[in-house]
């Protein structure tokens, strides 16, 4: 997974270069279109600030929501380039697209250091269908291409794999940082070697399962998930969340881990509601089945305990997925006291590697995201990349 990154790059070649930079700024934003998180955006400045340093000529893009190749100015980029301007200290140009002979007359005005960013990519329709020409005509505003938006290398579209048909591609330090701290989990991990999946359904992380249980030396499963495996295994789960339709997959997850004998840790007791709300009635059941009416909703003391002793000596941890439903204050406990774990853990010498998407909010909740060693950036990608899946994105870029 070396790819080349900006830095392998010249600093004759970049001087004076129109440098095309695919960032993930889709930011979250209030009614009033303020950022209410500017991460993303100081996550994409290390290239930036490389870039600006050695005199090209940068030109941002990125999507926001979900525009449908609709022009809507309330996914316009423009509190973006307010935010831009104010890291960055000092005016960042905005084009009123992200393509067309107004903007190519404005990336032409460009001086070395500039900084320009594009409106966004998704008011085309064409930039999620991965459409040659629209990829064309993005590639002329530039002479190299850097991708630093790893929560979209998962897809092909025209700003993520059809412009680098067209242009020499290169890693931003953002990737980078991504394909270290991944791929060196999954190819290198120190050992012991703890994987950590939660979440509501198994449907989503099969495949992760699955690749997993070759590499780890303990899987660790909480969250809704957990209860389809324990209806496979014949528990009966009251009113939780379970996908029958994927009964015999967990079977034959639960059987793999027997063959290749790799711990495969479920919970022994459970926090179970009889409703799905905050005041929700609660109890804790122990090590037996779930009563007909409740529902499990996060982990109990003895599985935090049990789950807890299964970090603490951990190397390599990588964890996706919270393990009951963190986002409710009364069910957050389980999630919270295993970021506790996996941060002393990354405190003794573990590199902890947390996917992104839930995962990464439940950190942050649990105020620990500095005691991690890497929180992905791009939660579906991380996903696939963990899956093993060939992501479209880091393929076309150069190997090293």
């Amino acid at each position: 997974m070396a790819k080349k990154t900006v830095a392998d790059i010249p600093d004759k070649d970049l001087k004076g270069k129109r440098v095309f930079v695919r960032c993930d700024f889709n930011v979250p934003l209030d009614d009033k279109q303020n950022i209410t998180s500017d991460k993303r955006i100081k996550a994409a400045m290390p290239t930036i600030e490389y870039l600006i340093k050695k005199g090209a000529r940068v030109i941002l893009a990125s999507h926001l929501g979900r525009p449908k190749g609709q022009a809507k100015p309330e996914f316009s980029l423009a509190p973006v380039q307010k935010s831009l301007s104010k890291l960055l200290g000092k005016e960042i140009k905005m084009a009123p697209d992200c393509v067309g002979p107004e903007v190519k007359k404005l990336v032409d005005g460009l001086q070395d250091g500039d900084v320009i960013l594009l409106e966004n990519l998704r008011f085309h329709k064409e930039e999620e269908k991965n459409d040659p020409k629209f990829a064309k005509e993005m590639a002329s505003l530039a002479d190299i291409y850097v991708s630093d938006a790893f929560g979209t290398v998962h897809r092909a579209h025209a700003s993520t794999e059809g412009i680098t048909h067209d242009l020499p591609a290169y890693a931003g330090f953002l990737i980078e940082k991504e394909l270290e701290f991944l791929g060196g989990a999954l190819t290198e991990p120190k050992r012991p070697f703890v994987a950590i999946i939660g979440g509501a359904k198994i449907s989503g992380k099969l495949e992760v399962l699955k690749s997993l249980l070759t590499k780890v030396d303990k899987l660790i499963v909480g969250g809704g998930m957990a209860y389809t495996f324990f209806k496979a295994r014949g528990t009966k789960v009251g009113n939780s969340l379970v996908e029958d339709d994927l009964i015999k997959d967990a079977k034959e997850i639960l059987k793999t881990a027997i063959d290749r004998d790799v711990p495969f840790l479920l919970p022994l007791d459970h926090v179970v509601a009889d409703k799905f709300a905050e005041d929700a009635n609660v109890q804790i059941v122990p090590r037996t089945t779930i009563p007909d009416g409740w529902m499990g909703v996060d982990i109990g003391p003895e599985t935090i305990t049990k789950f807890k002793n299964a970090i603490k000596d951990a190397k390599t941890i990588v964890w996706n997925g919270p393990m009951g439903v963190f986002e409710m204050e009364k069910f957050a406990k389980g999630t919270i006291e295993i970021a506790k774990a996996v941060a002393e853990a990354t405190a003794n010498g573990a590199v902890s590697v947390i996917g992104g998407g839930d995962s990464a909010s439940a950190v942050k909740k649990a105020g620990l995201a500095d005691k991690m060693s890497h929180i992905s950036t791009g939660g579906g990608a991380s996903l696939e990349f963990l899956e093993g899946k060939v992501l479209p994105g880091i393929a076309v870029l150069q190997d090293k």
